[in-house]
């Protein structure tokens, strides 16, 4: 075979490989991107917040002590129940009592010696009437000079009647304030109620809460009738919570019965928290939600998770939440350039800026990324205020498979288990 032969054999292998090598790449180009497609179609979407807290009577007392002293008597016990008024304890009076006793002796001295003195002022009194008389009628009987020394103990006499009569106004006083501290020994309750805590026994020495009040609670009253869970409240939520707003409460303690509350009130200041993974502070704001018919055996501190309805949507128009994805507009990206004439006219708009759409499928199977606007969100599904129609298909998952996609790609949907149970339409 001739050179021509062998080129033109070469020249033929090369052509086919090449046509090979497009065809394959080809084929790779068109391979359709398995997805979840569903029609766009109306729901009823509710919006809520969910957060977790504690369960506690809206009303309660935690009783403590004034005076120091042993518990010598103790007449309930934890969960019984009790009226206002009704005794508590006893604290050790003796030492009150010692205290009220030597008061009362100095209100008795200061008395004595206000009589003593009021005696010997009415003396000097009618010492100096007399002189003062006799120095009238004969200047030459009495001297000046003693009579003004008669003046001067009258004088001097008032002023030690004054001191006594502030001196027995003291003793009581102080009689009085040994008295109170002495009542202080035996405690009632201050409000009809549950004893939900009890923190001594008989026997115990009850302190005085001056500095800690936790160590110095003898007991805590509360009122069990009208219940209340405190939740934290993320600052990125907080916003949506309004007083007045209805919630479905968990308790942990009832795990299949769900119970209604209701926001009665919203914190004005923060609750900083420390996260342990971290040294940033979450910031949160604490709801309280009363609760409607909390079950009567439901004691304090129980774990509850609220889920408040802060929003609902009837028959609108919605797509799942793992469709709605984030893309950049291209026409402000930084470095966009036109070119004409032979110079580069740089973009106005500096930056970038993201887009919330949804990945439409075509007729062709072929999808495009359309800009939304989206409304409340609900569990599952986001309601979509503009940009699409009812019955139009979009791209529904898988989540991987949204972030990878771009305009022009061929989808084809996922074969979906006959054994797995359809979605509900509600969210």
């Amino acid at each position: 075979m001739g050179k021509k032969g062998k080129w033109a054999i070469a020249i033929v292998a090369v052509v086919a490989i090449g046509s090979t090598l497009a065809m394959s790449a080809a084929k790779r180009g068109n391979k359709a991107v398995e997805v979840r497609i569903e029609p766009v179609q109306k729901r009823d979407l509710i919006a809520s917040v969910t957060a977790s807290g504690q369960v506690r009577p809206q009303t309660k007392v935690d009783v403590a002590s004034d005076v120091s002293g042993k518990i010598i008597k103790l007449s309930v016990k934890e969960g019984q129940m009790v009226t206002a008024g009704q005794f508590l304890l006893q604290i050790d009076p003796a030492q009150a009592q010692a205290a009220v006793e030597h008061a009362e002796a100095a209100v008795a001295s200061s008395r004595a010696q206000l009589t003593q003195e009021t005696a010997s002022l009415d003396q000097a009194q009618r010492s100096y009437d007399r002189q003062a008389l006799m120095k009238k009628q004969n200047p030459t009987l009495v001297a000046d000079e003693q009579v003004e020394q008669l003046k001067t103990a009258l004088e001097v006499d008032k002023a030690l009647v004054e001191a006594s009569k502030h001196a027995v106004d003291q003793a009581i006083a102080s009689l009085n304030d040994a008295k109170s501290q002495l009542s202080k020994t035996t405690i009632y309750a201050p409000m009809s109620g549950q004893i939900t805590r009890l923190a001594v026994e008989q026997g115990e020495t009850a302190v005085p809460g001056t500095f800690n009040k936790d160590a110095a609670t003898l007991l805590t009253i509360s009122d069990m009738s009208v219940l209340e869970t405190r939740v934290k409240v993320d600052e990125t939520d907080v916003a949506r919570v309004k007083v007045g707003d209805s919630a479905q409460v968990q308790l942990d303690a009832f795990p299949d019965t769900t119970f209604i509350g209701r926001v009665t009130r919203i914190s004005n200041s923060s609750v900083k928290s420390t996260t342990a993974a971290t040294t940033d502070q979450a910031v949160d704001y604490e709801v309280t939600i009363q609760l409607l018919n909390a079950p009567k055996d439901t004691r304090p501190d129980f774990s509850a998770t609220a889920k408040v309805i802060t929003d609902k949507r009837t028959n609108v128009l919605s797509v799942p939440i793992i469709a709605l994805t984030v893309r950049e507009d291209q026409a402000l990206q930084q470095g966009d350039t036109a070119v004409g004439l032979g110079k580069a006219k740089p973009a106005k708009d500096v930056g970038k800026k993201d887009v919330e759409g949804v990945f439409v499928v075509g007729t062709d199977n072929k999808v495009t990324f359309r800009p939304v606007k989206v409304g409340i969100a609900g569990e599952k599904h986001f309601e979509i205020t503009s940009g699409l129609k009812e019955g139009e298909k979009i791209v529904a998952g898988t989540y991987q498979a949204i972030r990878e996609l771009k305009d022009g790609a061929l989808v084809r949907e996922t074969k979906v288990d006959a054994k797995k149970p359809t979605p509900g339409t509600k969210s």
